[in-house]
């Protein structure tokens, strides 16, 4: 995605580490509930670094993204923690951890072959009795056809930015969902400028997550969040003990 690349000195007027208060504290509470004596953690699929925001406060985060440009944003924010460049499927840090967490990034995963490689590295990374959180954005059976909007202002920067985000399954046999995404880009004395980006992510049910992630030894629970900006029910995040 040009989001992830040739955009991504914008992703903190797209996407600002306000805008995850909540679900942090979300985060925070169902990890404590399977596992009280964390001290590391690592994340695959960082992003721009606004989970690790908050969670940094409590565990000695590690981070890791297929992006340079992202991992850069991130380092930004999160100047404390290591950065690591690599993809969630073959990473491998030689290192163990007691968490390993792995927001909406997961969603680029579009086959089973790929949960797959990405359930072994978090296996691989984490010490005996040690969890993976996962948060996907939705399975198949809480997929919901939506638009949305956001964005925000940047007064030191004299950066803005607009997005309106349209996410629709065009083929519901495959394994596949389709995001479409129009920018809207304000800078002090520039001309205004549009762009359109498109995202292709996985669908998968809950049975399939459960399936993969105990084949490769993990114990499997569902963890239903409940977020006030998301239709209830609609959020559910697994964790899987090794």
């Amino acid at each position: 995605m040009k989001l992830y690349n040739k955009y991504a000195a914008w992703w903190p007027v797209l996407s600002s580490p306000k805008d995850y208060k909540e679900e942090a504290g979300l985060y925070r509470k169902i990890i404590n509930k399977h596992k009280k004596s964390i001290t590391t953690a690592l994340e695959l699929g960082c992003g721009g670094g606004n989970n690790a925001s908050y969670l940094k406060k409590h565990y000695q985060m590690t981070l890791s993204d297929v992006s340079p440009h992202m991992l850069k944003m991130s380092k930004k924010l999160n100047p404390e923690c290591r950065h690591v460049l690599g993809d969630m499927r073959t990473i491998n840090l030689h290192k163990k951890f007691d968490l390993v967490f792995i927001h909406d990034a997961v969603m680029y995963m579009t086959s089973e072959n790929d949960l797959k490689k990405v359930f072994a590295t978090a296996y691989n990374h984490l010490s005996e009795g040690g969890i993976v959180f996962i948060t996907p954005d939705y399975f198949k059976e809480t997929f919901k056809p939506k638009t949305s909007h956001g964005g925000h202002d940047d007064p030191v920067s004299g950066r803005s930015l607009r997005y309106l985000e349209w996410e629709y399954d065009g083929d519901p046999s495959d394994t596949t969902v389709e995001t479409d995404f129009a920018y809207i880009f304000r800078e002090r004395n520039k001309p205004v400028r549009v762009d359109r980006d498109i995202s292709i992510t996985g669908i998968f049910p809950k049975k399939t997550w459960e399936k993969l992630l105990r084949e490769m030894g993990f114990r499997v629970y569902f963890e239903p969040m409940e977020h006030s900006e998301l239709e209830p029910g609609s959020y559910i995040g697994i964790v899987g003990r090794k």
